[in-house]
């Protein structure tokens, strides 16, 4: 069987870090991804697709990226349920992430003043709009080099 998902998107809001009972760090975002055909002519439409990313990639992430940094993620679609507090089964489908890319260089917003709008690929300025900056904690290293994981810091 195969479950594998590549994605390239922005971040809808600030990357949410917390700390599971074990003390194991997740993050938990919305990547807004571009869909190719929309149903107005002119009108760009997108997908808002949640994802999880565990452990130290999770807290890196959560330190460099905030609302409107690019990504590439890869990683396999999980789906669970449970029931809320009125007692309704609630079903979730997210990606959880194995490897996530920054794609936008340290210095992507630096050339517009802090305060300004870019425009917006997916609707209204008020509703998403470009980062100020975007920090790349991996800008320093060649695209070819690989994370070291130990089994421990895997989630299952």
């Amino acid at each position: 069987m195969i479950n594998r998902v590549v994605l390239v998107g922005r971040l809808t809001r600030d990357p949410e870090l917390r700390k599971t009972p074990s003390g194991a760090s997740v993050c938990s975002y919305t990547l807004a991804v571009s869909r190719n055909r929309s149903a107005q002519p002119g009108q760009p439409e997108a997908d808002f697709i949640n994802c999880v990313t565990w452990n130290r990639q999770a807290e890196t992430m959560a330190q460099y990226l905030h609302k409107g940094s690019l990504l590439g993620i890869e990683g396999r679609i999980q789906t669970r349920s449970y029931d809320n507090q009125q007692g309704v089964r609630v079903y979730v489908t997210e990606v959880i992430t194995d490897s996530v890319q920054f794609l936008e260089p340290k210095s992507a917003g630096n050339s517009q003043p802090r305060n300004m709008q870019n425009a917006n690929p997916y609707g209204s300025a008020s509703s998403y709009s470009q980062p100020d900056y975007v920090d790349d904690a991996f800008g320093s290293f060649d695209s070819n080099d690989t994370l070291d994981i130990a089994s421990d810091d895997l989630p299952f």
